[in-house]
């Protein structure tokens, strides 16, 4: 599902996770958008240190590799997962995003499509704000923001996670909550649609 091939398009999945539940999310989008019959690339974000001497490694020790400026100037679409940290996204990520301004300067993402995706501890914790903070900077970049439609009906069966705003995730108070297979479709369903955007985009260029 994870690919690295420059020769073909690939969907970045661009994650931070603490738990783990960002993570299994990043993992059923990338199944989606392989059903899609695209690439994924799933990459992830050092922690920030609150020591300044102290640098994450170039590599992680187990994971996924840490995200470059070319994996985002390469993909042809993207999604990216926070957990929620006040109603807003994870420092890492924030941290990440805002050393892009290359790429705004030289438009490398404009017309892309993307989409976001959060997990939060309590059901009313931040999910659609976590998400729409996400937005703003892909807004900034020129990105072309796909949500999931009500079509898919887990949005309206749901128990734990899903907005109209993208995938979400209750992992309840201690985060040991599991993706349940309903947050896990609606994960897949998010990858598979900007796989399709992403493609149809790339025919018509």
């Amino acid at each position: 599902m994870s690919g690295d091939a420059t020769d073909e398009p690939f969907i970045l999945i661009l994650y931070y996770s603490r738990t783990g539940a960002t993570r299994e999310m990043a993992l059923q989008a990338a199944r989606g958008v392989a059903l899609a019959g695209m690439t994924a690339r799933i990459r992830t974000v050092p922690p920030v240190s609150p020591v300044t001497e102290q640098t994450a490694p170039g590599i992680p020790d187990e994971g996924h590799l840490y995200c470059e400026a070319d994996d985002l100037r390469d993909c042809a679409g993207l999604l990216l997962g926070s957990p929620t940290r006040f109603g807003n996204m994870a420092a890492p990520l924030k941290y990440f995003i805002d050393s892009t301004s290359s790429l705004w300067l030289s438009g490398a993402l404009t017309d892309k499509p993307a989409a976001v995706f959060t997990s939060t501890s309590s059901l009313h914790g931040g999910q659609e704000s976590t998400l729409l903070s996400m937005m703003l900077p892909l807004l900034h970049h020129g990105m072309v923001l796909a949500g999931l439609p009500y079509g898919e009906r887990g949005l309206l069966t749901t128990t734990g996670g899903g907005t109209p705003y993208g995938a979400s995730h209750w992992a309840g108070a201690e985060g040991r909550r599991a993706v349940d297979e309903t947050e896990a479709e609606l994960c897949r369903a998010l990858g598979r649609r900007i796989a399709i955007l992403a493609r149809q985009l790339l025919e018509r260029s």
